[in-house]
């Protein structure tokens, strides 16, 4: 009785707790619009194939760089309409921006997955242990801060060829350095706290200490660091993309988009403009939403959102 009345204290706490963090959301309109956006993009990118009728590969020459809200005739003189136009190959651009919205938000997540599970082991190590292990750790971290990210990214791809998992792999590689700044710069400032002193001398193990004492403390700033990382990557696949050294067409990628409606800028400006607009759109709304779960995780703010 005692066991079922605890849980049902603990649902009834977490329900609040999730209506006060909505009712938060709800209160900042722009930042509630940006969430909105996100989830809809995302959601449209993971159903792709379900809610879209156009293949995004199959050219249509007679419907080619047609403006926004135009139709076309199809196979067996069938009626298209394309709500944003077609590029410069007859393909359906809102078709083609979904399923570039799957690749650019694929590359942001995996990739800051990857290296945020990197950084935050070497991280937690470096911070908590010290001495040669910390010294080791972080003069690795000062020579990959030392050149820029993006460099190393195109050096590589350069060299290795493009491609999707390729993409995925190098950003990971440049970008795990942040975390690791981060996690090591808290755990240093945790490990001297009274509490785990408190842990060491009832004899709690060092794995048990950083797992169940540091690790927690770490899960907010990691998460706003990570929104920002995602936004941050993004940028790096549709720059890459548009060099040409990630996804090669035909597959349907945002900077890829943009790289060869430059070609058309003139005589269909929508083909630059669509794809660029729907990076800003989604950085702008990672950046947003960042911003507001770093104020609404911290201890100190917080209780102006609250309430």
């Amino acid at each position: 009785m005692i066991k079922e009345n605890k849980k049902n204290n603990e649902a009834r706490e977490t329900k609040i707790k999730f209506t006060h963090y909505l009712w938060a959301l709800v209160k900042e309109p722009y930042v509630f619009v940006a969430v909105l956006f996100l989830i809809i993009l995302i959601l449209a990118a993971i159903f792709a194939d379900l809610i879209l009728t156009y293949d995004p590969l199959r050219p249509n020459i007679l419907a080619a760089r047609l403006t926004p809200f135009s139709e076309s005739k199809g196979i067996g003189g069938v009626t298209n309409f394309h709500w944003l136009g077609t590029d410069a190959l007859g393909r359906d651009m809102l078709t083609r921006l979904i399923f570039g919205a799957r690749v650019s938000v694929s590359v942001g997540v995996i990739a800051v997955t990857i290296a945020g599970i990197i950084g935050t082991i070497l991280g937690l190590i470096a911070g908590y242990y010290g001495r040669m292990t910390e010294s080791i750790i972080m003069r690795t971290v000062d020579g990959f801060m030392a050149i820029p990210s993006l460099f190393i990214a195109l050096f590589v791809l350069f060299v290795l060829g493009g491609g999707l998992l390729n993409m995925i792999l190098i950003l990971a590689f440049v970008r795990w350095v942040v975390f690791t700044r981060l996690v090591r710069g808290i755990t240093i400032s945790l490990k001297e706290t009274s509490y785990i002193e408190a842990a060491r001398a009832i004899g709690a193990s060092d794995s048990r200490i950083i797992f169940k004492h540091i690790l927690p403390h770490l899960i907010s700033p990691l998460l706003v660091l990570a929104t920002l990382e995602v936004a941050l990557l993004i940028l790096a696949e549709a720059g890459l993309s548009f060099l040409g050294l990630g996804l090669e067409p035909p597959q349907p990628s945002w900077g890829l988009m943009v790289a060869r409606g430059r070609e058309y800028i003139r005589e269909a400006p929508m083909m630059i403009i669509l794809p660029g607009l729907s990076i800003f759109l989604t950085t702008l709304s990672l950046n947003l939403f960042a911003n507001w779960l770093r104020t609404i995780t911290d201890p100190v703010q917080r209780w102006r959102w609250l309430i």
